[in-house]
C-alpha cells in the first residue's frame, strides 16, 4: 500500500501515469522497436512503461544534459540527438508539446506504424497526408491517465521496477521557492523535477 512510499515517490505517481496511458494506448509490446522524441519528464514517463513493455527503445533528444541522464540511468536504451529520416520504428512517441517535432514525427513510422501525440501544444500541427497515407499509420492522441493505471504504477515504484529516485534532481524549502523558480525555469538548471518541501 501507498504508506510504504515516501512524499517524494507519491509526488510522481501522477506524472507517470502519463506515460503509463500512452504506452497503453499504443499497446506497446516486446516485438515493437520504439522511438521515443522528447526526454523531459512525460517523455521519461512514456520510456518507464515501454521499457517495462520489454520494447526496444531509441530517444531522441536534443539536450546533451537530458540524452545523458538517460544513458546514466536507462541502459540498454538508445539516446540519440539525431536520427536519420527514414521510417525506422513500428511506434513514435513525442513527447515535446513542439508543432513542429510533432508535425515530421511521423516520418520515423514504419509502415501501418503508429504515431503517438503526448505532448501538448496550443499551435495546429501540420499532417503530411501523403506520408501518413501511403504508409497507412495510426495516429493516436493521450493525455492523462486511467483509475487503473495508479495501483500498477504504485506497485512498480514499491517493487523498485521503478525508480524515482533519479528524477527529482533540484530540492528547497516553499520559502526559498520565489527565488528558485527563476533559476529552475531555465534549460540550463538541468532540471528533471524539482520538490518544494513543506514544514
Amino acid at each position: 500500500p501507498c504508506n510504504a512510499l515516501s512524499f517524494e515517490q507519491l509526488a510522481l505517481v501522477e506524472t507517470l501515469g502519463i506515460g503509463c496511458h500512452a504506452v497503453n494506448r499504443a499497446a506497446v509490446s516486446k516485438e515493437d522497436d520504439v522511438l521515443i522524441i522528447g526526454a523531459g519528464p512525460i517523455g521519461l514517463t512514456v520510456l518507464e512503461f515501454a521499457r517495462a513493455a520489454g520494447a526496444r527503445i531509441t530517444v531522441l533528444e536534443m539536450s546533451e544534459t537530458r540524452r545523458a541522464f538517460v544513458t546514466e540511468n536507462y541502459a540498454g536504451v538508445e539516446v540519440v540527438a539525431s536520427l536519420a529520416d527514414e521510417p525506422r520504428f513500428q511506434i513514435v512517441f513525442d513527447a515535446t508539446g513542439n508543432p513542429r517535432s510533432m508535425s515530421g514525427a511521423m516520418r520515423f513510422a514504419r509502415f501501418t506504424g503508429k504515431v503517438i501525440y503526448v505532448g501538448i501544444t496550443k499551435e495546429p500541427v501540420v499532417i503530411d497526408d501523403p506520408l501518413f497515407h501511403r504508409r497507412e499509420l495510426t495516429l493516436l492522441a493521450s493525455r492523462n491517465a486511467q483509475s487503473p493505471d495508479f495501483p500498477r504504477i504504485l506497485a512498480m515504484i514499491q517493487s523498485g521496477q521503478i525508480d524515482t529516485r533519479p528524477w527529482i534532481s533540484h530540492r528547497c524549502d516553499f520559502g526559498a521557492l520565489p527565488e528558485q523558480m527563476d533559476a529552475w525555469l531555465k534549460p540550463s538548471s538541468g532540471v528533471i523535477k524539482a520538490v518544494v518541501g513543506l514544514t
